[in-house]
């Protein structure tokens, strides 16, 4: 290798991206050239209740919207006229295929493109679509995680609608699909996709809070909605910076990479300026998933250099859930429009912030229908019973979450994750709950007694719950520590990774609520029994939930080791590691709550385990292929050379009878790269003890200890050496570069 040819693509890349200039995007315009307002095409790409009322009979629309309301099967009835509006519909905008658009197992989604193409009596082409196609379709199901539910050469698996997410239009450079939002299942009934335990979860969510509402009076209410608003973070690159980094292309995150001279320390990008071509990358990607009914609201800089957020407005659940995942297919489809590529690890450059994805999550009484217009469970009322009621309801929160906090941090656990939790960026891998300073001043008062059992009326008065809601709303500052914080009239559930769906966390957030539902109705009943009335009642339960879950409340630093000294005194789990995590999901207190409620079958926990493990080993054993491909062909070579290059100065110099003060820096390069060398061959032993041993489980946990300390002992090593390593020799592109040149 020459002088500079190691770093000539790198300076190359360079040159071109310093070249570019924003792409052009020119929102929609009617005939006149004035330009559209938002709602003049916000969801046109989507068939909404509204285009359904629009295009279906009456009587087929009220049946579609009570199965939509009920989550019962459609009625086959009326399958063929849904149907035939949905295609005419499609066709009008020029749309040529169809398919069913799931979730399995694997954190992305899938599709399997069908035309609607078929033919008529006479042999001629015709577009078709019929309430069968629309219901159900059959994808090959052995190519997909199952988690052991079934053998590898049973391939039948079912693709079933789910309607209470809208079907929508995906647009690519030379064609428009049909996407129908759909579950995914085995021949054998088993869920082999996240969408399915999730709907589970919410419907029993549901039925538990009615019954405990039903139990202080509020019969009138028919279902609880459970809503979502996911914060998104992302980094954006250079695609030219991309491509020259392997470990990027390959893992998602940067396996090797020294510190810049700046990162963050300056704090001078968080909601700061947007560069012009990230603006433009913006505006074109809000124009898709406006489109597509995707509710983005906001969008700014995020902490670290050359990372992003947006998000939307609250919806339901299930559509929050679905609508995220637009949202990462959107945000990475456009960045490659404007030459950028959209990183969502959780944590791709090493000393700067990660990215996560905070879940805003909420419950909601359905006003009418599906309609989530009601009151918010989690908000305080305008009356001292409905404070006390939303007390309540707050009491099964903190149960469900200090009974299940292990199986929370199951729900966020994953090889990225790993190196964003428990940094001072993210929420540590305890699970806590942040509640503020006055409601612990009020449950603190509750847990004494403050003379409820004697006069509910005057404690609540005493407690200033009678005004509440007057001074409830952003009473105390956020704590950006905790992992699952309130914020005032819902759980910010924090620790969740950019990258991950967000359905099986917050499947396991309902379960674990609706379990907490379970567990003060019961103590209610009991306490109905010897209480002096409805309210005392109430608050007696309350009291004693606040004494039971006062180890998982926390309003301090989260990432101090004071905290994790203390939690550990009080009995919290500290799962510090994705194998350890994961071992939660089919432990007997998961299992048994999991399947009492219904949200899994125990083979489907048992899956959803197997599976999770097995991508972790996956992705680790990809990370550390990738590493060792680096360092061999790309940063040894890179050293070799600019270590032949000094040896050949230092022995002219001397030759010539001259000093040769690069002998220091020679010597350095020498003592590194054996150091190098050693720690690549610890590396290699790690590995192959890992791999050697007998069980899956057993593999992750040497993953996660000895191989992941390998890793990062090299990773040491390789950074020092791109400190000391003349830059025309350093052929990845750098810190500096990729997160500052734009």
């Amino acid at each position: 290798m020459s002088v500079g040819t190691g770093a000539k693509s790198r300076f190359d890349a360079i040159r071109e991206i310093t070249s570019r200039t924003p792409r052009k995007f020119d929102p929609p315009r009617d005939d006149s050239g004035k330009r559209l307002r938002i709602s003049q095409f916000y969801g046109m790409n989507t068939f909404d209740l509204n285009k359904m009322r629009e295009k279906l009979p009456k009587e087929v629309f009220n049946k579609i919207r009570q199965t939509i309301e009920t989550g019962n099967k459609l009625d086959n009835d009326i399958a063929n006229t849904v149907a035939l509006a949905i295609k005419e519909w499609a066709l009008e905008r020029g749309v040529t295929h169809f398919c069913h658009w799931f979730q399995p197992q694997t954190g992305t989604t899938a599709e399997k493109h069908d035309a609607f193409v078929s033919f008529d009596d006479n042999n001629q082409v015709i577009e078709k679509f019929s309430g069968a196609q629309l219901i159900q379709s059959e994808p090959d199901a052995s190519s997909f995680p199952s988690g052991g539910m079934r053998t590898t050469f049973e391939a039948r698996g079912y693709t079933a609608w789910d309607p209470s997410s809208p079907v929508f239009i995906m647009e690519s450079a030379s064609s428009k699909t049909l996407c129908i939002p759909s579950v995914f299942i085995s021949y054998h009934g088993d869920s082999l996709d996240e969408k399915t335990a999730l709907l589970r979860s919410m419907e029993v969510l549901s039925n538990k809070a009615c019954e405990l509402l039903h139990m202080i009076g509020d019969t009138k209410v028919k279902r609880i909605l459970p809503t979502l608003g996911v914060e998104q973070e992302y980094f954006l690159i250079d695609r030219a910076f991309y491509h020259l980094r392997p470990d990027l292309v390959m893992t998602g995150r940067t396996l090797v990479g020294g510190q810049p001279p700046k990162g963050q320390q300056l704090e001078d990008h968080y909601f700061g300026s947007i560069p012009a071509r990230v603006q433009a990358f913006m505006v074109e990607m809000e124009y898709e998933l406006y489109k597509l009914g995707v509710p983005v609201k906001t969008r700014h800089n995020e902490v670290a250099p050359s990372q992003f957020e947006t998000a939307p407005i609250f919806e339901e659940a299930n559509i929050a859930t679905d609508h995220n995942q637009l949202v990462m297919e959107v945000i990475k489809k456009v960045s490659l429009r404007h030459n950028f590529m959209a990183l969502l690890h959780e944590k791709p450059f090493a000393g700067v912030n990660g990215s996560g994805k905070h879940n805003n999550w909420s419950m909601m009484i359905a006003a009418s229908g599906s309609d989530i217009d009601g009151d918010n469970l989690l908000e305080p009322g305008k009356t001292p019973q409905q404070n006390l009621r939303f007390l309540l309801v707050l009491s099964a929160v903190l149960k469900g979450v200090h009974k299940h906090a292990g199986l929370l941090r199951a729900g966020i656990a994953s090889s990225g994750n790993d190196h964003r939790l428990g940094a001072n960026e993210a929420p540590p891998a305890i699970i806590s709950v942040f509640l503020g300073d006055l409601l612990s001043r009020i449950l603190n008062e509750i847990e004494k007694g403050s003379g409820a059992d004697k006069n509910v009326e005057r404690a609540v008065i005493n407690l200033g719950i009678s005004k509440l809601p007057e001074v409830m709303r952003d009473n105390t500052d956020r704590n950006r520590t905790s992992p699952f914080a309130f914020t005032g009239n819902k759980f910010e559930f924090r620790a969740v990774g950019s990258s991950a769906s967000t359905a099986f966390p917050i499947t396991l957030v309902n379960a674990a609520v609706a379990d907490g539902f379970t567990m003060i109705t019961e103590t209610l009943k009991k306490k109905m029994k010897t209480a002096g009335g409805l309210d005392a009642a109430i608050f007696e339960t309350v009291k004693e939930a606040v004494q039971e879950t006062k180890a998982i409340r926390f309003e301090g630093n989260n990432y101090s080791e004071e905290w994790v000294k203390e939690a550990d005194k009080r009995g919290l789990p500290n799962l510090r590691k994705t194998p350890e995590a994961l071992a939660k999901i089919v432990d007997k207190t998961s299992q048994e709550m999991l399947t009492r409620l219904g949200v899994f079958t125990e083979a489907e926990s048992a899956s959803r385990f197997h599976v999770r493990l097995e991508r972790y080993l996956k992705n680790m054993i990809i990370e550390v292929e990738t590493l060792r491909s680096t360092v061999d062909t790309i940063v040894l070579p890179a050293c070799y050379a600019y270590h032949g290059m000094l040896a050949t100065s230092v022995s002219a110099a001397k030759s010539a009878g001259a000093t040769a003060p690069q002998q220091e820096i020679l010597n350095k390069i020498s003592t590194l790269i054996g150091t190098l060398q050693t720690k690549r061959t610890a590396l290699e032993s790690a590995y192959h003890k890992a791999e050697s041993m007998s069980s899956e489980e057993a593999k992750a946990k040497a993953f996660a200890a000895e191989v992941a300390t390998a890793m990062a002992e090299l990773r040491g090593t390789c950074d020092e050496l791109e400190a000391i390593v003349s830059d025309d020799y350093w052929p990845l592109p750098k810190y500096r570069e990729m997160l500052f040149i734009s």
